[in-house]
């Protein structure tokens, strides 16, 4: 409710700041010595935050920007349901009356639901031939491996210990099965909305001659950054990737506390250039080289590949901020800088 009150004071050019929720609940119990919540004290406590100056100016991006932040957030919410109803397939349905099938389950994705909209109970399964279950499956892409797995399916059916599903579970898979269908439907639509219209930003050129930048993550990078001149140094925009290194350096463990990243700033921005620099330093030489040069000496530490994907993944974002500002090409140079 506080964007259309925001974009209200911002059109009639009124000075529009916030204070951010882990402010306000921090800020709560220092205004009393209490915790309790009220509107009235939820008032005070945001005018106390903008007196002490604990607050943000509001983020106000143009009309794109927004309709983008829009679709990456309707697609955040999309794949949390996609998940959802698998996990629920899953965990409810497979695991009570067909639990042989949990190990074929993490692969195949389409061919699996098929199997639950039609022979979730495994005594249908036994009905058919092999030849014929792998008929009604088969597909022309498929080959041996596909062939090969099928029968194993109706190999672990014939052994099954599953529950026998009620004419009422048979329906309750087929309903689950054409939601997620249909989801997946709409997921590809948005998403195909994102690339669309973060093609259509100029600098969406740039960041996809990143290494490792695909068109998600440019509409990430893009959508997160926005104007890349509101950021002054590199210090702003890691901190807004959650990239900024914190420790607890106060006591006798001061001198050796260990930095870690911070992961106060945007998760999904984090994540996804996290996934570019795994495929970057994979599969790109000058990245692959940058990452050998990191490990060099240090490969033995645990967790070190991890960490040096991180540092690479902050890299990245300097990396896209620079070439949105310059409206430059990636230069393999950039990754030294």
């Amino acid at each position: 409710y506080h964007k259309p009150l925001a974009e209200h004071l911002i059109e009639r050019e009124y000075l529009v700041v916030y204070a951010t929720n882990e402010a306000i609940k921090k800020n709560r119990s220092l205004l009393d010595g209490r915790w309790d919540k009220n509107d009235t004290k939820d008032s005070a406590n945001v005018a106390d935050l903008v007196a002490q100056g604990k607050c943000q100016y509001y983020d106000w991006p143009e009309p794109r920007l927004q309709e983008l932040r829009g679709l990456l957030l309707f697609r955040k919410r999309l794949k949390k349901q996609v998940h959802s109803w698998r996990v629920r397939i899953g965990n409810n349905l497979v695991a009570q009356y067909f639990p042989e099938f949990d190990r074929f389950w993490k692969k195949a994705a389409s061919e699996n639901l098929a199997i639950v909209r039609g022979f979730l109970d495994p005594a249908r399964i036994q009905q058919l031939s092999c030849e014929q279950f792998m008929a009604k499956l088969s597909t022309a892409r498929g080959g041996l491996r596909q062939q090969r797995r099928l029968r194993q399916i109706w190999e672990a059916a014939g052994a099954s210990i599953g529950c026998r599903p009620a004419p009422g579970v048979q329906l309750e898979a087929e309903l689950i099965v054409d939601t997620l269908n249909s989801l997946q439907v709409q997921l590809t639509r948005v998403e195909r909305a994102i690339h669309q219209l973060a093609k259509g930003f100029e600098e969406y050129r740039y960041l996809k001659s990143i290494p490792g930048f695909g068109p998600y993550v440019c509409a990430v990078s893009l959508a997160a950054i926005g104007n890349s001149h509101r950021f002054e140094n590199r210090a702003q925009l890691l901190r807004l990737g959650g990239f900024d290194l914190c420790a607890n350096r106060s006591g006798q463990r001061s001198r050796t506390a260990v930095p870690v990243i911070s992961k106060k700033g945007k998760a999904d921005l984090r994540y996804a250039l996290y996934q570019a620099a795994l495929v970057a330093s994979s599969s790109t030489s000058h990245f692959r080289d940058y990452f050998s040069r990191l490990l060099d000496g240090r490969q033995r530490e645990k967790g070190i590949r991890t960490k040096m994907r991180v540092k690479i993944a902050a890299k990245m974002l300097v990396i896209a901020w620079t070439l949105m500002k310059r409206k430059e090409f990636f230069n393999p140079a950039y990754i030294q800088a």
